[in-house]
């Protein structure tokens, strides 16, 4: 128990002086001696978003002993406990999420800093973590990636695939650098506008939809397919997004499709349909990386249905220079190659 630097004595009453119970004995620190660095902020911020010691140690790549020892020193120095425990993890206390507060906006500086110093080394270092959904792995990550080890050999450039809620997920949480994500126009979970508070979302370009039909299907011979058409036939859809947005657009056609099979796989998708089991509607990048099988075929909508593809980075990270080049290359990225018009003449 620390007693207050200066004791209740008021003679006028008999309330005996009060001491405050701060954690291993800390005493009151002034701010202008506070001195604090950026491991230990690293850490306070890792602890607000994973809930451990154990988990920010591990993600920080440094050992358990090695971070508490931080959180005491860090403690020690300002005179206040920066977690406490809670059930089987941690929480910070006030003081720790004023630091995690701060945290983000130091490292970001910190790292802008370093990547000014690549840059005059002309970027032969540097680090970018990309994140993408699975049609992008086998068309636009490919072509990225060897752009990026062309222009900068020095990049460490590393990826993981991952739908967009949990690519957006990764670069809030700091795991990823920068995320390629889709939408749909009118998906009220787009999580492109609330979801991504605090985030830069840039638009890049249109994925045209695709309806895919068996080569025998009546309908196969037109340019364009009108969804209306195929309110009688079996659908066989895929991930929650998609299968939202193939709801929407049948519902705004007067009909709710009949869902006979569901797959995330497109190439299951393409051989079904090719068996004549249904139809089915896929973006364009789907046929661009999963070439069609004989005996389907896929034509454009009526409606010029398609998705968007967007980047999404956070704020402020373009000032990193590797994340800045990477983030031109992306934007460099010739999109007519995976078109329906590019794939034909690829053909």
């Amino acid at each position: 128990m620390v007693p207050l630097p200066v004791p209740f004595n008021n003679p006028r009453s008999s309330i005996e002086p009060i001491s405050l119970p701060y954690a291993w004995g800390m005493t009151l620190t002034p701010p202008q001696a506070l001195d604090l660095d950026s491991d230990a902020l690293r850490i306070v911020q890792r602890i607000a978003e994973l809930g451990s010691i154990t988990a920010a140690a591990r993600s920080l790549g440094y050992s358990q002993p090695a971070v508490s020892q931080q959180l005491k020193r860090l403690e020690a120095r300002i005179g206040m406990p920066v977690v406490s425990r809670a059930g089987r993890g941690v929480r910070l206390t006030e003081a720790g999420r004023i630091l995690s507060r701060h945290a983000v906006t130091v490292a970001n500086a910190l790292d802008a800093a370093a990547g000014e110093l690549g840059e005059l080394a002309g970027l032969r270092s540097g680090r970018v973590r990309l994140a993408s959904f699975p049609s992008a792995s086998s068309t636009i990550v490919p072509t990225l990636l060897r752009d990026l080890s062309n222009r900068h050999p020095g990049l460490q450039l590393s990826y993981r695939e991952a739908e967009p809620p949990e690519a957006v997920r990764s670069v809030r949480d700091q795991a990823a650098d920068i995320a390629v994500t889709f939408s749909y126009p009118g998906d009220p979970g787009d999580l492109h506008r609330s979801s991504a508070t605090g985030l830069a979302v840039v638009p890049l370009w249109r994925d045209e939809m695709l309806v895919v039909l068996p080569a025998a299907h009546p309908l196969a011979t037109g340019e364009v397919v009108d969804l209306a058409g195929l309110a009688g036939e079996s659908w066989i859809a895929g991930c929650p997004r998609c299968r939202a947005h193939l709801l929407a657009l049948a519902e705004a056609r007067g009909y709710l499709p009949r869902i006979a099979h569901e797959t995330d796989n497109f190439v299951a998708v393409f051989g079904m349909v090719a068996a004549g089991l249904g139809v089915a509607l896929v973006p364009t990048l789907a046929v661009a990386a999963s070439a069609l099988p004989r005996g389907a075929v896929a034509r454009p909508t009526s409606g010029g249905d398609f998705r968007t593809i967007h980047l999404v980075a956070e704020a402020g990270s373009d000032l990193i220079p590797a994340v800045a080049a990477t983030i031109r290359a992306i934007t460099e990225l010739d999109e007519t190659v995976w078109s329906l018009s590019g794939l034909e003449h690829n053909r």
